[in-house]
């Protein structure tokens, strides 16, 4: 076999392009600094005074939620009609969502480390069509985002697609 494709990414929520578990941990931290020395309130002042209105609530919403819809999903398919497949499932999320342990979004979790966190999976390379049909979707996707306002991409079967772009303003 080739290169290794088979990887996941963290569950990692992000909110205006910031990943909503770096924002609470960041604000935990602020807390922490200024109730051990006040004379740090200036700087953190400037930093978290850039937070649009119920940002934090959103930030931990966007948490919940996901954590919630994984844990969910884990246990119903992946685990279903397994012994202790809601703990299970509660322990793959906790490993997936460990923001200090994968330290960033782009972190790939290796198909080796996703079976030892308890991941049912296989690899994609144990069927070289299937890997050549989804890294061809990849590689489109991420030419997509690479070379274009884009920056999500939803599409179906049918061709229906919804595209998010960044607006740049136009000179005039």
């Amino acid at each position: 076999m080739s290169e290794k494709h088979s990887n996941l990414g963290p569950i990692d929520p992000h909110l205006n392009g910031f990943p909503a578990y770096g924002v609470i941990q960041e604000f935990k931290r602020a807390v922490e600094e200024i109730e051990a020395n006040p004379s740090a309130i200036p700087v953190w002042q400037a930093i978290i005074g850039q937070y649009p209105p119920t940002y934090l609530s959103q930030c931990e919403n966007a948490i919940k939620w996901s954590n919630r819809f994984v844990t969910n999903q884990l246990r119903t398919v992946m685990f279903k009609g397994r012994p202790g497949a809601s703990r299970k499932a509660r322990e793959v999320v906790r490993r997936l969502t460990d923001y200090t342990g994968n330290k960033t979004h782009d972190r790939h979790i290796d198909f080796d480390e996703c079976k030892r966190i308890g991941l049912n999976v296989k690899a994609i390379e144990q069927d070289q069509r299937l890997q050549d049909l989804v890294l061809t979707v990849h590689h489109c996707y991420m030419h997509s985002l690479m070379n274009t306002p884009a920056y999500k991409i939803i599409e179906n079967s049918r061709g229906a697609a919804f595209v998010k772009q960044i607006m740049v303003a136009q000179r005039v």
